[in-house]
């Protein structure tokens, strides 16, 4: 019924135009241009934000020191999998909290400020707990259907 009605509703709208150029038609041109104009500051900010603090020169020092447990942490996660969501999802987890732990554990070897060294002992700490829990979840998992 509300099929029938939308057909009849767009030819009223259309029938009602003065010849001044259809009112839809020209809605759908400046909704098209604004989100294209928002598609494109997205792209130009995303693009931005991703270049920010990297120089033509490659990844910075800070880069390098946490390239090595993000790329084992990434490959671990996509290899992790599980029958169920469930399943799936603690795999993952705890492949993503061992990721944090080691980048806790650069961050405790390599930097001075204070703050960064509680931070990075905190993340340590909580990850290893929740790693725990996760695994022992995993060992009492019910069995896929």
């Amino acid at each position: 019924m509300i099929r029938a009605a939308l057909p009849v509703a767009l030819l009223g709208l259309l029938a009602a135009c003065d010849g001044g150029g259809d009112p839809v038609q020209q809605a759908l041109r400046d909704t098209s241009a604004a989100n294209h104009a928002a598609a494109a500051r997205t792209t130009a900010e995303t693009q931005a934000a991703n270049h920010a603090g990297h120089d033509k020169a490659g990844p910075t020092p800070g880069d390098r020191a946490f390239a090595a447990s993000e790329a084992e942490m990434h490959q671990k996660m996509a290899a992790a999998s599980g029958q169920t969501v469930d399943q799936a999802y603690i795999a993952k987890m705890i492949a993503h909290h061992e990721g944090a732990v080691a980048m806790a554990e650069v961050a405790l070897r390599d930097s001075r400020d204070p703050e960064i060294r509680r931070m990075a002992q905190s993340v340590v700490e909580a990850q290893t707990r929740e790693i725990a829990e996760m695994k022992a979840w995993a060992q009492t998992a019910p069995p896929a259907n």
